[in-house]
């Protein structure tokens, strides 16, 4: 880098990306790019000189002379803070404005080299003097201002205040270059105006260009002292509130921020023409006085406006009016879904009940049941049957409190909850409300979101659902809530208290391919681009998707299947083919081998194997349970993530079995010399429950006496010491479970017969479902056809010195 004379020469170069530095004054200036840096480092090498560029583009990273203005500012570092190895802050004097002649070097840092900065005139000396002197007129009100609020907020002992520039130094500043410059800390200026004071030569120009920005500026601290002067002649309040009120009507005239008065009278117009009560009318007009007392840059200003404005949005005492033709109905959810038909005869019961009874509150509806069954859409069906708005909210990992009941005002941000947020969105006051998957809520230290619930779902107490942003009554009588939950366990028993439960189960294969003929098949077609004559899926193709691509209580997966499908006709088509016939013998050329086959199909009769029923949170499914008997000492041995219950169960069945062993046909001594292990396939699993204890018998039985159990029974129900079959629950998942599995024939505890109402009618003639009240007759079949036994049930002869854990012990949790 070479030296240089006066202004002239080489210096290290600076760019800037967003900031627009002029002569005249020192400021502090952030570094933080690697190669400012090194150009720092490098001028307190030398002299201490460095130039200062704008970018013209501030997003350019690396810039060179095409990204940097012309004109810069010579400067003279007079003071270096290090915060890091790559951050610096440097106090600048900024000396005089230079031309950029050419950049002499790129690396390590960019260096240029500058010449003078030639001013022009394009006005006359006269209109140079004029401009100037009215430029240094403002310059001396704005400034004497500053000098004054400066004292007095220093105090009376401080003489001399601290401003940069006093009215002496204005007076004495003679170039109008260096007026301008020493003008424009004091003005709103943006980046686009400075850099235009930053390149301009002619100076006229540059004084015109501050001359508004000063002019305003200096009117409105004039009309601020004369509203002082006037106030301090003034005792009565009265008199000094209208003298108040004049002048800020005038410095808003001289501003030309007259819209802010019209904004506040439009929000009043729009509150006297909404339908919202005389109370919430008061409260907003009460926030509209208090607008019209302040600034409209006040931040209370804003906070304002935006709870009014909210207010307004909200659909106070607007109602769509009832589809309430029962017919229409019904056509509308039998068009749209197929089978649930619990839910759609509940829905025509509220409109049948609301024709009679207009004024009956919404119900509050949950809908259990798992994945895929078409609990979500179906809020959109009752919403089309209806005639209403339909409005949907997730709360899946909801934990805040306040994303219910809103956040209260004096936070910034704050919005309200989402159950005012959703009416809003209606438009109304009477939507269908669907809050999907209500049982994934969860709490933590901000709240229970749950909890807030409670007020939502109480027909009771809703009616006057008070949002803590809104702070004013919100009437959701009308609304109808549907709920959709996979299962109740997460859920607490108040909030249930407050619905009407409806259950729904799995889809039978009958309903399966009816919804995917009507439904899927269409909709994928739709969204593949296929028309519907050059894809023909025949029906024992779809039944075969069902039955060997899919295992499931919903459709999601049959959605899937059926989209890979029309993805293989579409490259068909798009090959050429004109129609694409699928048959069941051409599934596996587009979804490849078939993903489940029957459980039945690869099992046989054997010895110690029973096929049990569960209920799970996504449908019901099949058990395999195993029992094995070795030489040992008479100890029982659970394995397979068994629960307490469950393994009270299996305690429970082998007392039963030694009690029973001499009319079984068991030996005693077998027992006592023999290990029995139990197991329950696909260990990673939990299960537990004690809807297995009859199948847990039989398993134990029929290893003890080497009989065979039949592969196409499946049983379920709880034992007690007696020999009793006892109720379970999730009956209709369990028999579609055993249905979609092949079984032939399913024991059911005697009490469970009227659950079998619920099982579609399809299904009843395929499976033989019987009744148990004991154990014996589920026996008598699952093992052959032995007689049931006849003489009395011998009491257990008392085991000699049983180890700890063996079969005649309850085992320990």
């Amino acid at each position: 880098m070479t030296k240089h004379t006066e202004t002239a020469g080489q210096y290290p170069v600076i760019p800037l990306r967003t900031e627009v530095q002029l002569p005249g004054h020192v400021g502090p200036l952030e570094i933080g790019r690697e190669a400012s840096v090194r150009a720092i480092e490098a001028a307190t090498r030398d002299d201490n000189l460095i130039v200062i560029v704008p970018q013209k583009n501030p997003a350019v990273r690396d810039p060179g002379q095409r990204d940097l203005h012309e004109v810069g500012v010579r400067a003279e570092i007079v003071q270096v803070v290090k915060h890091s190895p790559g951050r610096f802050t440097c106090v600048m004097r900024y000396l005089e404005r230079v031309h950029i002649d050419a950049l002499v070097a790129t690396e390590p840092f960019l260096v240029a080299s500058v010449s003078p900065l030639q001013s022009t005139a394009s006005a006359s000396a006269d209109a140079l003097i004029a401009t100037t002197t009215k430029v240094r007129d403002f310059l001396l009100a704005v400034v004497t201002d500053a000098q004054a609020k400066e004292a007095k907020t220093e105090g009376k002992e401080n003489k001399e205040p601290r401003g940069e520039l006093t009215r002496a130094q204005v007076q004495a500043i003679v170039d109008p270059d260096k007026l301008v410059d020493a003008a424009a800390p004091y003005l709103e200026l943006d980046r686009e105006d400075l850099t235009v004071l930053l390149i301009e030569t002619d100076t006229m120009k540059r004084l015109e260009r501050i001359i508004p920005s000063l002019e305003r500026q200096a009117t409105v601290l004039r009309l601020k002292a004369d509203i002082g002067a006037e106030l301090e002649g003034e005792s009565s309040r009265t008199h000094r509130e209208r003298v108040l009120r004049d002048r800020m009507r005038q410095i808003q005239e001289e501003l030309g921020e007259q819209d802010d008065n019209a904004e506040v009278d439009d929000l009043r117009k729009k509150i006297e023409e909404s339908k919202m009560s005389d109370e919430i009318r008061a409260v907003a007009k009460k926030q509209i006085s208090r607008m019209s007392q302040m600034a409209s840059s006040s931040p209370e200003y804003n906070i304002a406006r935006t709870y009014v404005e909210n207010l307004l949005e909200i659909p106070w005492n607007v109602f769509t009016d009832d589809r309430l033709d029962v017919s229409a109905a019904r056509a509308i959810l039998e068009a749209e879904h197929s089978g649930l038909e619990k839910v759609k005869r509940r829905i025509l019961e509220f409109l049948a009940v609301r024709k009679l009874a207009p004024n009956k509150h919404g119900p509050i509806l949950l809908l259990v049941g798992p994945p895929g069954v078409g609990k979500t859409s179906l809020g959109k069906s009752i919403a089309s049957s209806l005639g209403r708005k339909y409005v949907r909210i997730s709360l899946g990992g909801v934990r805040d409190e306040a994303e219910i009941r809103g956040h209260r005002r004096t936070y910034i941000g704050a919005l309200p909850g989402r159950i005012v947020a959703g009416l809003k969105k209606a438009g109304s006051m009477n939507p269908v409300f669907v809050l999907d998957e209500v049982d994934k809520l969860a709490a933590d230290m901000r709240g229970d979101p749950a909890a807030a619930m409670l007020e939502v779902l109480d027909p009771e107490q809703n009616k006057d659902f008070v949002d803590h942003y809104v702070e004013v009554p919100v009437d959701l009588s009308k609304v109808m809530f549907i709920c959709t939950a996979n299962t109740l366990d997460t859920i607490s028993q108040p909030l249930i208290d407050r619905m009407e439960m409806v259950e729904l189960s799995g889809y039978t294969t009958v309903e399966k391919l009816a919804i995917a003929k009507n439904h899927l098949v269409p909709k994928q077609l739709v969204e593949h681009g296929i028309a519907k004559d050059q894809l023909i899926l025949e029906d024992d193709a779809l039944e075969d998707i069902i039955h060997s691509y899919t295992r499931e209580a919903g459709v999601r997966n049959l959605e899937r299947e059926i989209a890979a499908v029309c993805r293989g006709t579409a490259v068909r088509v798009a090959e050429g083919a004109t129609t694409v016939h699928i048959e069941k013998k051409t599934l596996d050329t587009l979804l490849g081998p078939p993903k489940f086959v029957s459980d039945m199909a690869e099992r046989k009769p054997e010895v110690g194997v029973v096929t049990g029923l569960a209920w799970t949170p996504v449908g019901g499914d099949i058990m395999f349970i195993e029992a094995r008997i070795y030489p040992g000492k008479g100890e029982l041995r659970l394995t397979g993530q068994m629960g307490d219950v469950m393994k009270e169960s299996a305690t429970a069945a082998v007392s039963w079995m030694r009690s029973n062993a001499a009319r079984l046909g068991i030996d005693h001594d077998k027992i006592m010399t023999n290990d029995l292990h139990i197991h329950l396939p696909q260990g990673a699993i939990k299960k537990d429950g004690p809807s297995a204890g009859v199948a847990l018998t039989c398993a134990v039985v029929s290893v003890f006496t080497k009989r065979p159990i039949r592969n196409d029974v499946a049983i379920t129900g709880e034992i007690d010491l007696r020999g009793h079959a006892l109720a379970v629950g999730g009956i209709k998942e369990k028999v579609l479970a055993a249905h979609r599995a092949g079984i032939k024939i399913v024991f059911l505890p005697e009490r469970n017969v009227k659950d079998t109402l619920d099982i579609p009618e399809e299904v009843r003639n395929q499976l033989d479902i019987r009744p148990m009240t004991k154990i014996d007759d589920a026996l008598a079949v699952a093992l052959g056809d032995a007689p049931p036994p006849t003489e009395p049930e011998p009491a257990i002869p008392p085991p000699a010195a049983p180890s700890r854990g063996s079969m005649g012990e309850r085992l320990p949790s």
